[in-house]
């Protein structure tokens, strides 16, 4: 059962008290400039293991690190070709082949992001044992459905690819249509679709050139006109796992398998019909194999006061963000309180360690350790310098759930988690509605208790 503590009536004298000390927000103009921020997810297949999936994360789509590796394995089969998708429920789902020839694709979830649970494999009835079923990917189309795009062959590895989809009939994704063809000619692998207005662009590999081709249609089913073929685009032949994500000025940005010479490419558009030239993929090419990247934007145009401060929550305003054996809390304090405990409620707030236009709170009494996230609770950890905790310790400016002038704190590595409260405990949770929820999410940012 969920503990209020202190009645309204008991808080009216504590909260008069407390305005002539904390109740003045500093205004934004001593903060950075302010989101959104961009956040790209991406897992892959590696050139050393076909089993083993990595999980990279990036703030500009070009540099990626390396979060963890090894992040999931299969209970049998492979995990090539990964294909990432974040879904209403907040969790992150896989979905990848399974295995050279065969007729399933493979189902994984996580909250995470890094930490995945195996579900399910579907069969997706087409071929048996002796056919191909190669390169799933997600697409979500305007109106909310959600789909499998992917390759089949019914010969086997050398046979004649064609790309099917099928449609997920819950909303718990565990239910499946039957396979229905896309409409694309024979010999044709690797589709990766995306929608603009009324017109689906499909990017896809062509078995017999070995060219990345372009095709546009208005129904997911076709028909599909060809409108860029051969070397339409100047990147040469040898190409596959085509993936596209959009960037936050508009233009989108194709990445690329170049197998041939084991090298990993990307290349830019402003309208998908015209490509700059391709660009290799610093840091990932010769490592990294057929993978997606999924763009999230985090955080709004709110900017925090930075420097030293406090967090005062919004709905128990007597109470502070503060730690205590290395676990973070809101807890009752003031101008009375030991030093100690105030100086345990104030922080630094920076620019976000994984992110500059994002925040970081580090402690002032513990220099070096900063708040941070761990299993969805907010510790007080040591930087150790490793992506996953600077991606953990970030946090991105909303305004106030609340409202009021408040601040809400958007985690910037698991967008739509915030920073709030709940029983007096720190926590990370999924956006919920409700005025609850609100409160508890929602600070205002004060002049430091020390």
């Amino acid at each position: 059962m969920r503990t209020r503590g202190v009645t309204r009536k008991a808080l009216t004298g504590v909260v008069a008290l407390l305005a002539a000390i904390a109740a003045v927000a500093f205004a934004p103009g001593a903060a950075h400039a302010a989101g959104p921020a961009p956040h790209y997810l991406m897992t892959a297949f590696t050139n050393s293991s076909e089993s083993n999936m990595y999980v990279y994360d990036s703030a500009n789509a070009t540099t990626f690190t390396l979060v963890r590796a090894n992040a999931y394995t299969p209970p049998s089969g492979l995990i090539r070709d990964p294909s990432v998708l974040r879904h209403t429920d907040g969790y992150y789902y896989l979905v990848y082949t399974t295995n050279w020839t065969g007729d399933t694709i493979g189902f994984a979830r996580s909250a995470d992001s890094v930490t995945w649970t195996f579900l399910r494999n579907v069969t997706v009835g087409l071929n048996g044992a002796t056919g191909s079923t190669w390169a799933p990917e997600w697409f979500r189309d305007s109106d909310g459905s959600v789909h499998v795009i992917y390759s089949a062959s019914t010969t086997g590895t050398a046979g004649q690819f064609r790309p099917y989809r099928i449609t997920a009939t819950n909303s718990a994704l565990s239910s499946w249509s039957g396979p229905t063809p896309l409409g694309i000619p024979a010999n044709y692998i690797d589709s990766f679709v995306v929608k603009v207005g009324s017109t689906y662009h499909n990017f896809l590999k062509n078995e017999t050139t070995k060219y990345i081709e372009h095709a546009t249609a208005t129904s997911l089913n076709g028909p599909w006109q060809f409108t860029g073929t051969g070397n339409w685009a100047g990147w040469g032949s040898g190409l596959e796992g085509p993936a596209l994500t959009r960037l936050p000025d508009g233009r989108w940005r194709i990445y690329f398998d170049n197998y041939t010479g084991g090298r990993y490419y990307y290349a830019d558009s402003s309208n998908l019909t015209s490509f700059g030239a391709r660009v290799e993929l610093s840091g990932l090419s010769g490592t990294a194999r057929h993978f997606t990247v999924l763009r999230e934007d985090v955080g709004d145009t709110t900017a925090v006061p930075t420097g030293n401060r406090s967090l005062r929550s919004a709905n128990f305003p007597d109470r502070y963000v503060r730690h205590r054996d290395y676990l973070a809390y809101v807890d009752p304090l003031g101008s009375a309180s030991p030093l100690a405990d105030r100086r345990d409620a104030t922080f630094a707030v920076v620019a976000g360690l994984a992110h500059a236009g994002c925040y970081s709170f580090q402690a002032v009494n513990q220099p070096g350790y900063y708040l941070r996230h761990y299993n969805m609770r907010l510790t007080l950890q040591r930087d150790d310098g490793s992506a996953i905790f600077k991606g953990d310790a970030t946090y991105c400016g909303r305004a106030g759930l609340a409202g009021g002038g408040t601040i809400s704190f958007e985690s910037y590595n698991l967008p739509g988690r915030y920073l709030r409260h709940y029983n007096y405990e720190m926590r990370l949770d999924l956006w919920a509605s409700g005025s609850v929820f609100a409160g508890d999410a929602s600070y205002t940012v004060t002049s430091p208790l020390s």
